[in-house]
C-alpha cells in the first residue's frame, strides 16, 4: 500500500510542476501553431505553380549568366583592345544577363516566401545543420579514455529535446481543480481563465501575448495574475477591458477590475463574483458598530469621529441611509453633539429629538454664525503645547453635517434685495453662510467642530455641490455610486482612474468607497442601512445651542415635543433658560447697552442676529432710537 500512495503522491507533484510550466510554454506553442497555420495556408496550388516557373526561369537565366560570362572570358583572349566591338558586345550581353539573373532570383524569394516550406520541414533542416556538424566533431573528438568529447552531439540534442518538450507542454491541457465551493458561473469563468483556453481564443480578441494563471477562488470572487510579453503593459492590458470581458462571456453588471501585477509585466483580473460582506447583517446601529464590511478582505471598516469627511453619491445611491450610523454615533455620547443642516428638510425632520436643526436660510445664518463665534472662543481656550481642544460634556465635540451642499451653495447666493445703507443688511446676507462653512473648514478642527459634507453632484464648477476651499480641507472621502469618473476625480483626487477608485462603476444601492489615507486600497464596501425609523427610535439627547457667555461654555437643551397640557407644563424651562434672542436683545437694552456692539458683547449673539432683532424690536416699538442713533426702551419713548 506504501508504494501506491508513493507513486499517487509522485503523480500529483508531478501534474502539479506541469501545470506549472505550462502558462510558460503556452506562447511559444501558439506562436508555434500560429506560424504552422500561416504556411499551411500560404501553400495552395496557384502559389506552387508560381514557385515552380520562378525557378524554372531562374535556372535558365543563371544558364544565360554562365554563358555570357564565358563569352566574355572568350572576348578578353580574343582581342587586347578593351575598346574592340566583340568585346564591348560580350560585355553588354554579360551584363543584361546578370541583371536578368538577379531579377529572376528576387522573383524566386518572392515564389518561396509565397509558397514556404512547412515548419516542421523548416525545423528539421535548422536542427540537421548543427546536429549533423555537431555529431561528426563528436566522433572525431571521441576517445576512449574521455567520454566528454561527446558534448558537441549533446548540446545538439538537448536542443532538440527542448524543442520538442516547449511544444507538448504548450499544447498540454493542464488539469484545472476547480473549487467544489463555485457556482456555475464562477466555473465557467474560471475555466475561460485557463490558459488553454485562453491563449487558443485570445489572438481572435486582439489579446495575443497574454497569458493567465489558472484562476483562485477568494471571498471576494475569482482572481488570476496574467503575464504580459514585452508588446503590452499593464495600462494598455486594462484598456482592452472590453475585449477581456467579452473573451470570458462575463456578464455586462460584473464588476471586474484590472490593476497592475507584482511585477511590471503583470496584471491582475478580478471578477467580483462574490462579497466577503454576504451574510453579515448590516440593519440597524449599535454605538461602536462598523460604518460598512470590506466586500474584499471581509473586515469591518470604522470611521472615528473627528474626521471631516466627505459623502457623495447620486440619487438612490443610500448616501443618507450609509450616513446615519455616523450621525447617530456622533450624537450618542455625552460629550458629542450633532448639527443637522439641510435646506431639503427631510432629513432633519428625523433628528430633530437628538440633534440642532436648520432647515430655512435665517436658520443656517443662524447656526453657522454661532458655529463660527462658538469656534473662536474654544480657539483662545487651547492651551500652550496642544493643537486640539480636550472634549467634555461642557463643551462636546460637535459634528455638523451639511445633508445636500449644492442647495446651501445656492442657499447662499440667495439676493436678499435690501439696500446698503440699512443698518441690519448683513443680518440677511446669506452669503455669509459659505464663508462661515469654509473657515470652519480651515480653522475649525482644532476647535473639535467636525464638518461632514454631503452631495449629489461633487462637480466643482459653479453649480457643483462641493466648494473647492472646503474640498482641500477634507481628510476622509467617501463615495457611493457616481454618475461618471469625472465625479470620480473630483471625490477621490485625479489619481482616481489610475488607482482603481472607480464610484461610478459601484453597484446601487448601499455599495461605497473610502479613501482615508495613502494606503487605503479601493474595495468596496457593504454599508450599514439606517432606516427613518430607526433614526426616529433612538433616545433623545441635549441639543447643543450657543451659550450666552463667551466664557459659560455650551448651553443644552433637552428638546421634547409635548402631547397634553400636563406635559407642557411639566417640560417647560425656566423663562430665563427659554428666552430667545430676541428678549435676550430687548433685555440687554434695558440693562443699559445702546450699541449693536454692546448688545453683541453682552449677550454673546453674533452681530448679524443682532441687528435683524433689532429691527424687529423697532418695527414693533419695543426699541427706538434717540437722534444720536443709540437705542433706548420703547417706554421711554413717552
Amino acid at each position: 500500500m506504501d508504494w501506491k500512495q508513493a507513486w499517487s503522491t509522485t503523480t500529483s507533484t508531478t501534474n502539479t510542476a506541469l501545470d506549472a510550466l505550462t502558462p510558460m510554454c503556452a506562447p511559444f506553442a501558439a506562436r508555434w501553431d500560429r506560424e504552422a497555420e500561416r504556411r499551411a495556408q500560404l501553400r495552395t496550388p496557384e502559389n506552387l505553380k508560381a514557385l515552380m516557373a520562378a525557378q524554372r526561369e531562374h535556372n535558365s537565366t543563371r544558364s544565360t549568366a554562365v554563358m555570357a560570362r564565358n563569352q566574355r572570358s572568350a572576348a578578353r583572349k580574343a582581342s587586347n583592345n578593351p575598346l574592340s566591338a566583340s568585346r564591348r558586345a560580350a560585355r553588354t550581353a554579360h551584363k543584361a544577363a546578370r541583371q536578368h539573373h538577379s531579377q529572376a532570383r528576387a522573383g524566386l524569394k518572392a515564389a518561396r516566401k509565397n509558397y514556404p516550406a512547412t515548419l516542421t520541414a523548416l525545423a528539421v533542416q535548422a536542427h540537421a545543420a548543427h546536429a549533423v556538424p555537431s555529431g561528426l566533431a563528436s566522433w572525431l573528438m571521441s576517445e576512449a579514455a574521455n567520454a566528454l568529447t561527446v558534448w558537441p552531439a549533446s548540446v545538439s540534442a538537448g536542443l532538440i529535446g527542448l524543442n520538442v518538450a516547449g511544444l507538448w507542454l504548450g499544447r498540454r491541457n493542464p488539469s484545472v481543480r476547480l473549487d467544489d465551493g463555485m457556482s456555475a458561473e464562477e466555473r465557467r469563468l474560471a475555466s475561460r481563465l485557463d490558459p488553454s483556453f485562453w491563449v487558443q481564443h485570445a489572438d481572435a480578441r486582439g489579446l495575443s501575448g497574454t497569458v493567465p494563471t489558472p484562476a483562485k477562488l477568494t471571498p471576494a470572487g475569482l482572481v488570476s495574475h496574467v503575464r504580459l510579453d514585452g508588446r503590452w503593459t499593464p495600462k494598455t492590458f486594462r484598456a482592452k477591458a472590453d475585449e477581456i470581458r467579452a473573451l470570458l462571456g462575463a456578464r455586462t453588471d460584473l464588476r471586474m477590475e484590472i490593476t497592475s501585477g507584482s511585477h511590471g509585466d503583470r496584471a491582475t483580473i478580478t471578477l467580483r463574483t462574490r462579497s466577503a460582506a454576504d451574510g453579515i447583517d448590516l440593519s440597524g446601529w449599535a454605538p461602536g458598530a462598523p460604518w460598512g464590511i470590506d466586500t474584499v478582505t471581509g473586515e469591518p471598516v470604522m470611521v472615528p469621529l473627528g474626521r471631516r469627511m466627505l459623502v457623495a453619491g447620486t440619487s438612490g445611491s443610500g448616501k443618507s441611509w450609509s450616513t446615519r450610523s455616523l450621525l447617530a454615533e456622533g450624537s450618542e455620547h455625552a460629550d458629542h453633539r450633532l448639527v443637522v443642516i439641510d435646506p431639503k428638510r427631510v432629513e432633519a425632520m428625523n433628528w430633530q429629538h437628538r440633534a440642532r436643526t436648520a432647515i430655512t436660510p435665517d436658520e443656517v445664518l443662524d447656526v453657522s454664525d454661532e458655529l463660527l463665534a462658538e469656534m473662536h472662543d474654544r480657539l483662545r481656550l487651547i492651551p500652550r503645547g496642544r493643537d486640539v481642544i480636550e472634549i467634555s460634556p461642557e463643551r462636546p465635540r460637535i459634528t455638523v453635517f451639511v445633508d445636500e451642499g449644492a442647495e446651501v451653495i445656492s442657499m447662499s447666493r440667495t439676493k436678499t434685495g435690501k439696500s446698503s445703507r440699512d443698518e441690519d443688511t448683513d443680518a440677511g446676507d446669506y452669503g455669509r453662510i459659505m464663508e462661515n462653512f469654509r473657515t470652519l473648514a480651515r480653522m475649525a478642527r482644532a476647535a473639535e467642530i467636525i464638518l461632514i459634507w454631503a452631495t449629489q453632484k461633487p462637480t466643482m464648477d459653479r453649480n457643483g455641490g462641493i466648494d473647492p476651499q472646503i474640498s482641500a480641507q477634507i481628510t476622509y472621502r467617501a463615495a457611493l455610486t457616481l454618475s461618471t469618473s469625472g465625479e470620480s476625480r473630483v471625490v477621490f483626487g485625479e489619481d482616481a482612474t489610475e488607482k482603481g477608485w472607480h464610484a461610478h462603476e459601484l453597484p446601487m444601492p448601499g455599495v461605497a468607497m473610502l479613501r482615508s489615507g495613502p494606503k487605503a486600497k479601493p474595495h468596496p464596501i457593504s454599508t450599514r442601512a439606517f432606516s427613518p425609523a430607526d433614526v426616529i427610535a433612538l433616545p433623545e439627547r441635549p441639543i447643543w445651542h450657543r451659550a450666552s457667555s463667551r466664557t459659560s461654555g455650551s448651553t443644552l437643551h433637552l428638546v421634547k415635543q409635548p402631547n397634553t397640557l400636563a406635559d407642557t407644563t411639566e417640560t417647560m424651562p425656566a423663562p430665563a433658560a427659554s428666552a430667545t434672542n430676541r428678549d435676550r436683545v430687548l433685555r440687554a437694552v434695558h440693562d443699559g447697552a445702546r450699541t449693536p456692539r454692546d448688545i453683541t458683547d453682552r449677550t454673546g449673539i453674533n452681530k448679524g442676529t443682532v441687528s435683524r432683532e433689532i429691527k424687529a424690536l423697532t418695527a414693533t416699538g419695543a426699541l427706538r432710537k434717540n437722534d444720536d442713533g443709540m437705542l433706548l426702551p420703547g417706554r421711554e419713548a413717552a
